[in-house]
Order: structure tokens, then C-alpha cells, then sequence
């Protein structure tokens, strides 16, 4: 069954007068329990799509459905309950992170929201968290600017995760750290792929994609242009521009 479904989704924005159509009629699933890998080049739209699948960007038409379910009433999205079962983490933390707060009060006060923990739970559930994600008490009692690039990312997915959601929509999660820390995030996505968590990936790595990914589609001007198992993907692509882009991965020759 679809834990995550798009049908017919367009998103088009308006700039100096002209329409810009950044998704363009796209149909899309997650099956539960699977990781499915989004990939194409900046400006592809993928971002974007993201962002209508989190609830974060309305579409200009078309709809998302979570089990079935339209997850947008009027101009609102995953309302009441289905508010924490879809949640997202962004290529800067800095998105998800308040930078006057210290890490651990950032993540508890997440699950004091979500959990309806008191705020003694909320405070130890938080730190036992952040430990799984790799960061150490000491850390956890710093701010976001006293921590490296891949233990902010680490703390912005834990803060994702204190919602315990059934989704998790990951963009762009390892273009801004270094290649340590990048090991260590992907090590932490396999552990929560073995969990079982659903996991929407968007990336231009395509090495991140094949590592991770069970499915890929991949988006070029706002359109599916191929989409498949990972492993036919990467063997045999047929479209040109995928050939393309996994010929850019380092030391792949087609």
C-alpha cells in the first residue's frame, strides 16, 4: 500500500509576469516502508516537489494523499492528527533549528509538542535521541553554531524524528557537509531504513540515491522524465538526460 501518493501535481509560480511552471503534472508513490530517491539537476524542481509532498507548498493543481487521504483542506495541510506523520529536513539546518536555542531544548520542545511529554520526559527523551543520532550529552547542551556542519544536520533530523513520524522527506541532507560527516548521516538513514521508516530522498548525488534509494524517479523541467527500480536505473537508463547524469558520477563510465 502507498503510505504517500501524488496525482496529476503542478506547481507554477509567476515572475516579472511571465508563469514559470516548476512541476509540471507529475504522478508520484511511496510505498510504505520503501526509500524512494528523487534526482535530477538544480533547477529540476525537485525541491519543490518535496515541498508539496511535506505539505509545505501548495499546488497549483493537482493533490497528495497520505493513505489515501487528501492531505489538504481549504489552504491547509496535514491537519490535526496527520500533522506529525510526514515531517521534513532541509539542506540547511539551520532551517529547523533555532540558532537562540540549544540543541537539546530544540529537539525536547518538539516532543513535549508531539509526545505530550512532561518537560523532565521531554529533556531525557531528547537527549536519548540526540545519542542515537550520534551527538553526545556535551553536544547536545551546545547551540547550533558551536556544533560541525554534519552534527547540526544529525540534530535537525532528530528534531524531524521527535514527531515519531511515518514519513520523513530528507533535501538535499548531504550537500552541505563534508565527506566524514556524510558517512555517518548516511549510516544514520540506513539504521532508520532498517526501522522501517518511509523515506522520500531528494539529491543530485546520485551515489546518495543508489546507496540509499529502493526506487528513483528522475525530474528534468518539472517532469518524471524515467522512473524505475534503482538497479535498472543505474544498469540501463534509457532517457539521455539520465544517461547523462550518471555518467557525472566520479569514476562511472557508461
Amino acid at each position: 500500500m502507498n503510505i504517500l501518493e501524488a496525482t496529476d501535481v503542478s506547481v507554477t509560480f509567476e515572475s516579472y509576469g511571465q508563469q514559470i511552471k516548476a512541476v509540471d503534472h507529475v504522478n508520484f508513490e511511496l510505498p510504505r516502508g520503501q526509500t524512494i530517491g528523487i534526482v535530477g539537476e538544480s533547477g529540476s524542481g525537485k525541491s519543490t516537489f518535496a515541498r508539496v509532498l511535506a505539505g509545505l507548498q501548495l499546488p497549483t493543481n493537482g493533490s497528495v494523499s497520505y493513505l489515501d487521504k487528501p492531505i489538504q483542506s481549504g489552504k491547509q495541510t496535514y491537519r490535526g492528527a496527520l500533522r506529525k506523520e510526514v515531517q521534513m529536513v532541509f539542506q540547511d539546518p539551520y532551517g529547523s533549528l533555532n540558532p537562540r536555542m540549544k540543541i537539546v531544548r530544540a529537539v525536547a520542545e518538539a516532543i513535549a509538542q508531539h509526545q505530550a511529554l512532561n518537560k523532565k520526559e521531554s529533556i531525557e527523551a531528547a537527549l536519548e535521541l540526540l545519542r542515537s543520532m550520534g551527538i553526545s550529552g556535551d553536544d547536545a547542551y551546545k547551540y547550533p553554531r558551536s556544533l560541525s556542519g554534519g552534527q547540526r544536520q544529525r540534530a535537525s533530523v532528530a528534531r524531524a524524528l521527535s514527531a515519531q513520524p511515518s514519513v520523513l522527506i530528507a533535501d538535499e541532507p548531504t550537500s552541505a557537509i563534508d565527506q566524514s560527516a556524510q558517512s555517518q548521516l548516511l549510516g544514520l538513514f540506513n539504521n532508520l531504513i532498517n526501522d522501517g521508516l518511509s523515506i522520500v530522498l531528494v539529491s543530485h548525488d546520485l551515489s546518495v540515491i543508489r546507496y540509499l534509494s529502493d526506487y528513483v524517479y528522475v525530474m528534468k523541467d518539472g517532469v518524471f522524465v524515467e522512473s524505475g527500480k534503482t538497479e535498472a536505473i543505474f544498469d540501463d537508463p534509457k532517457e539521455e538526460y539520465t544517461q547523462k547524469l550518471i555518467a557525472s558520477i566520479p569514476g562511472r563510465i557508461l
